[in-house]
């Protein structure tokens, strides 16, 4: 069964911190994102080993498989998308459906294992984009598909955001 689709704009996570998880963007310093993209993949590991890993608690929330495969391809999605904003005066980022690919790529019967595998494939290239970022990079721009603009550095923190807050999201379960 589908979840119903997040429409919510959680671009306001830039400004003030998160009351669902706690997350709050001050607290982090950009030179810092790589090292937290890092930790985050590594804690989805042991979540991958859990025996309720491909159960929904209910209709209207994921499994934890479910989430780490979002978590993977966000890791995937935002690799590409700070690649853009280093070679391109500001792109324009073309528009990422995550509630189809979950469906289209049949997250629910992914197997855990591999999945982990690619987590951390993809946090690491990540983390290493990140790592590359000299000084005047960060200010580079993008724009998300609907109007949003970020800077390498604020895409970076809505991204570690959306990691850390999943996890929260799976420690419920």
């Amino acid at each position: 069964m589908p979840i119903t689709p997040d429409t919510k704009d959680w671009t306001w996570v830039l400004e003030r911190p998160c009351g669902e998880c706690g997350f709050d963007g001050a607290d982090y310093a950009r030179e810092d994102l790589a090292a937290y993209i890092r930790a985050n993949a590594h804690e989805w590991q042991s979540e991958l080993t859990r025996d309720d890993v491909k159960i929904r608690p209910n209709e209207s929330r994921w499994s934890v498989l479910e989430y780490a495969c979002h978590a993977r391809d966000v890791y995937r999605i935002f690799c590409e998308r700070i690649i853009l904003m280093k070679t391109i005066d500001d792109p324009v980022f073309a528009n990422w459906d995550q509630d189809e690919t979950a469906l289209s790529d049949h997250y629910e019967l992914q197997d855990p294992q591999i999945v982990g595998r690619e987590l951390a494939v993809a946090a690491e290239a990540l983390a290493q984009q990140l790592d590359a970022i000299s000084e005047g990079e960060w200010s580079r721009s993008g724009t998300r598909s609907h109007g949003s603009r970020f800077t390498i550095e604020t895409l970076g923190l809505y991204l570690l955001h959306d990691s850390m807050h999943h996890l929260w999201d799976v420690a419920a379960l």
